[in-house]
């Protein structure tokens, strides 16, 4: 049974940085991606970052991009979304997601995800 269980959030000020987890297992993630979501209060749950088990490759929303870094460690099954400079806007629960690959929907789309998480909460306060 394939498991994904964030970790890692909590109460900073903007400018912090936060490091999420994502460990995932029930499977070989060879050909998947694992993205990262979130969703604020009253708001619809949007792609933050994806990252490919296999290669690496990454994928930002614009509105993270320069700030946030994924890495991952295929070893541990973990991917990690390193958050810096991080902004009250930023407040959200963030959930991780596994996708197969290669699929026809964009890497930003939620319905192409699989497994999610259960989140993690982030609050940037001013």
């Amino acid at each position: 049974q394939v498991q994904v269980v964030e970790s890692g959030g909590g109460l900073v000020q903007a400018g912090d940085s936060l490091r999420l987890s994502c460990a995932a297992s029930g499977r070989t993630f060879t050909n998947y991606l694992m993205g990262w979501f979130r969703q604020a209060p009253g708001k619809e749950r949007e792609f933050v970052a994806a990252i490919s088990w296999s290669s690496g490759s990454t994928y930002y929303a614009d509105s993270v991009k320069g700030r946030f870094t994924l890495s991952r460690d295929n070893a541990k099954n973990t991917v990690y979304l390193q958050m810096n400079s991080l902004k009250p806007e930023d407040t959200a629960v963030y959930y991780c997601a596994t996708s197969r690959t290669p699929q026809a929907m964009s890497v930003m789309a939620a319905g192409r995800y699989d497994y999610w998480g259960q989140g993690t909460q982030v609050t940037v306060s001013s």
